[in-house]
């Protein structure tokens, strides 16, 4: 078929074989009876577009702005010279994309009358397959073409063409129609493999750009201290050091392929009040000197050692102050003492409840004032922005926001833009996402880290691999056994084909015959009342039970499907028990009476505390949301064409009356008492092999610690057991005598090797002075010469070496 070439303004659309050009916009959503087939991109045909540069003003000379040999701070100069007090307002907010916000798929006449005439700083979750509308979310080339011709509305119909950032989603893949469903944060984390969460990271970027997409908001850098939270899925644990080196890694995965990161969520986020965030978010309760050392180490990590471009700022307050107006979170810490060059966004409502939730103010204008000068760019919420926009006119009209504020802020957004190249190459001409957005790289990226994440918690007698042979029959009993739409959580991929658990089994097991029973549901009829008390089994509930009791029977071995669902884990679903939800204690014990080998599969976003289970059931496997390849993982486990290999990046607790028990601990923090329950059911590393793995030969090395500030640790793993396997070494360290309480132990370093059966490898680490410093009670980072211990093991309680050293 021969392209047809318009001017911009008129759309060509192909549907049916024939070609049809639609002078108007119409929105995007062109009425015809056939299914549209492609939207053309029309050719860059106006004057405006010269060799090598774009006139985005339009006066015809190369402004400096626009000149991609000068400096960022000298174009960031140059426009900000030249914008008006609406424009610069302009790119302080966020219009949230077609659906929520945004009446238009595409550009349409009355844009020209619309706030936004005078530009945007960014358009978040346009056309993604959200909200059920798929129009131009899919063929891929659908969307890159959207938002090219978006773009170019605001190149060629704004007066100085400033270039919009184009926001979305993407801690478990990019949150767009048909990409690569990747495991959940919490998931990726059980890995402990670094460079694959930068792989990770480069898909997700990829991916975004091929699409148009230039700003994704990941990773999430909350550190889980409180296994009731319903966000814990979507975070990488409870170790300060793991979270910031995977959140490192995931930065630059993304950022290398010149789309922004945008880190979450900034700060003192991740500690449910009562555990319940409701609609409300946090209330922190904890000291400042743990705050600075556990919940913002991440976030400087991130910010100092992959330049992270963007952060948003969270909902919760801090000590009486929310973040959305605190100067010492937003601008001592984040811009001074982190160095971050970036722009902050506000988290959707933050900046409304300044006003709405914790009553600082009622005037939006005085609420402008105090979020701007604290250190915030750009607003976002699921409303117009507009009176946010007049809000910040206004007060800049009267002199309660100075100019010099307002071109810094607005220079914050700017920077990022420049750096990013939108102001060089602003669109995707070159459009191959096709071949790019989930293809055969990326999906086998999604296995290894589906099969990586997977944590054997138990296998007694060796019950796993199942024997295929011994055990012909297996029978699927539990909830999540077919489960589908839990397994699609948040902020990921959407509208992808999802294998259940059966499907996966039975794949790996295509001789045998697989039985299948759901037993009951995810959560009774009275949950979650039922978190806190006894209710008795409905007669439909008994019924449920009762036919996977029949089931069971006929079956030689049984795997437990059991965990959460979308009601009992994610944003605004905190839990005050850590039991598993509904019936399914009982439909473990009733498995466990049968007398047959059973092995429970844990399918979630949470550590549930399954301390009945760990003591009756032969094996556990830890299952925390693997993404689309996660039910081919788990057949492959099951079957032993892959020996697991995964770690618990956070402590399972015993009960939830231990919370906030968690790793790392502060010294004392796990003292026994005569009435209580005390350490971990598994703790921080904790993960089982179909093998074994024996370390030896630990040394260390700090003759050059005084000029380098590093010592080098190494120490020799072989695999001792008869099966090829990969172990994660785990290093970590405490500081013998400090001036301040410092942790029990602390993570400093971790690798994961694969070793054939008798084969060894020598691990190195390299441990510099800072790893080692303490945060004293004036949030200094200082060295204190003293003795250390250091401890290598497979978990932090299974430390197989240690030694000490003294560092001056």
């Amino acid at each position: 078929m021969k392209k047809i070439f318009v001017s911009f303004g008129a759309l060509l659309i192909f549907y049916a074989g024939k070609a049809q050009i639609s002078d108007k916009y119409k929105g995007g959503a062109i009425q015809v009876k056939d299914k549209v087939k492609v939207l053309e991109f029309p050719s860059l045909s106006k004057k405006i577009y010269k060799k090598n540069w774009i006139d985005f003003n339009k006066n015809g000379i190369k402004d400096i702005y626009e000149d991609a040999s000068k400096t960022v701070e000298e174009r960031v100069l140059d426009l900000l010279v030249q914008m008006t007090l609406a424009e610069k307002t302009n790119q302080l907010a966020t219009v949230y994309g077609y659906g929520a916000v945004l009446k238009s798929r595409l550009p349409e006449p009355f844009w020209k009358d619309s706030i936004w005439k005078d530009g945007l700083a960014n358009i978040d979750e346009q056309l993604t397959g959200l909200r059920g509308d798929t129009l131009y979310a899919y063929p891929y080339q659908q969307h890159t073409t959207a938002l090219n011709i978006i773009q170019r509305w605001f190149i060629e119909e704004t007066r100085l063409g400033i270039p919009v950032d184009f926001t979305g989603e993407g801690i478990r893949g990019l949150n767009h129609m048909k990409a690569t469903y990747f495991p959940s944060q919490l998931a990726q984390a059980s890995t402990f493999n670094a460079p694959l969460i930068r792989k990770i990271g480069e898909v997700t970027g990829r991916e975004a750009k091929a699409l148009g997409y230039t700003n994704i908001y990941s990773p999430i850098l909350d550190v889980a201290t409180d296994p009731r939270w319903g966000r814990i899925e979507e975070t990488y644990g409870s170790s300060p050091y793991l979270v910031g080196r995977l959140g490192t890694e995931n930065v630059l995965g993304i950022q290398s392929q010149k789309v922004a990161a945008t880190g979450k969520h900034y700060a003192v986020y991740s500690i449910p009040f009562a555990g319940s965030d409701g609609y409300v978010r946090t209330h922190p309760m904890v000291s400042e000197r743990e705050m600075y050392m556990k919940y913002l180490q991440p976030f400087e990590t991130v910010i100092k050692n992959a330049g992270m471009m963007g952060v948003m700022v969270s909902y919760n307050d801090y000590d009486g102050e929310p973040i959305m107006i605190s100067k010492k979170f937003l601008t001592d810490f984040l811009r001074k003492k982190f160095g971050f060059k970036g722009y902050t966004v506000s988290d959707s409502h933050a900046f409304e409840d300044i006003m709405d939730k914790y009553h600082i103010t009622k005037d939006i204008v005085e609420a402008a004032c105090l979020a701007l000068t604290a250190g915030l760019n750009v607003r976002t919420n699921f409303s117009s922005p507009t009176p946010f926009i007049m809000a910040v006119r206004e007060a800049v009209t009267k002199g309660l926001i100075s100019n010099e504020l307002l071109n810094e802020r607005v220079g914050e957004v700017l920077r990022v833009k420049f750096k990013l190249g939108l102001f060089d190459t602003p669109y995707i001409l070159d459009q191959k996402a096709t071949d790019i957005v989930h293809n055969k790289e990326a999906q086998e990226i999604a296995l290894e880290a589906a099969q990586q994440s997977i944590i054997l918690l138990k296998n007694e007698n060796n019950l796993l691999p199942i024997d295929k042979n011994k055990y012909q029959t297996i029978a699927i009993i539990g909830p999540n056994g077919k489960e589908q739409k839990s397994m699609l959580s948040r902020y990921g991929p959407l509208h992808v084909k999802m294998q259940t658990i059966v499907e996966g089994i039975q794949a790996s097991f295509p001789n045998n015959k697989i039985l299948y029973a759901k037993g009951c549901n995810h959560v009774d009829a009275n949950f979650p009342k039922s978190d806190i008390e006894y209710f008795p089994l409905n007669i439909d509930e008994e019924k449920m039970l009762n036919e996977a009791v029949e089931t069971a029977k006929q079956a030689d071995i049984v795997i437990l499907s059991v965990g959460d669902n979308a009601k009992t884990v994610g944003e605004s679903a905190s839990r005050i028990s850590l039991e598993l939800p509904g019936h399914q204690n009982e439909l473990i014990d009733r498995m466990v009476a049968l007398g047959k080998p059973v092995v429970l599969v844990h399918t979630g976003g949470r550590p549930a505390s399954f301390v009945k289970a760990a003591k009756n059931v032969n094996a556990i496997i830890e299952n925390f949301y693997a993404g689309e390849m996660g039910a081919t993982a788990l057949g492959n486990v099951l079957s032993g064409q892959y020996n697991p290999s995964g770690k618990l990046p956070l402590g399972v607790l015993k009960h939830v009356g231990q919370t906030p028990l968690a790793f790392p601990m502060m010294l004392a923090d796990a003292a026994k008492g005569n009435a209580a329950v005390t350490g971990f059911l598994y703790p921080f590393g904790h993960g089982l092999s179909y093998t074994k793995f024996e370390y030896s030969n630990l040394k260390i090395d700090a003759s050059t610690f005084a000029s380098s500030e590093k010592i080098q640790i190494s120490v020799s793993v072989i695999n001792s057991g008869t099966v090829k396997g990969d172990e994660v070494a785990q290093l970590y360290f405490r500081d013998e005598i400090a001036s301040v309480v410092v942790y029990e132990k602390e993570l400093c370093g971790f690798e994961r090797i694969s070793l054939n059966p008798g084969e060894s490898k020598e691990i190195s680490f390299s441990i510099n002075k800072k790893t080692l410093s303490v945060i004293n009670q004036k949030l200094e980072r200082i060295f204190e010469p003293g003795g250390f211990t250091f401890f290598v093991g497979s978990s932090s309680e299974d430390i197989r070496l240690n030694t000490s050293i003294h560092l001056k």
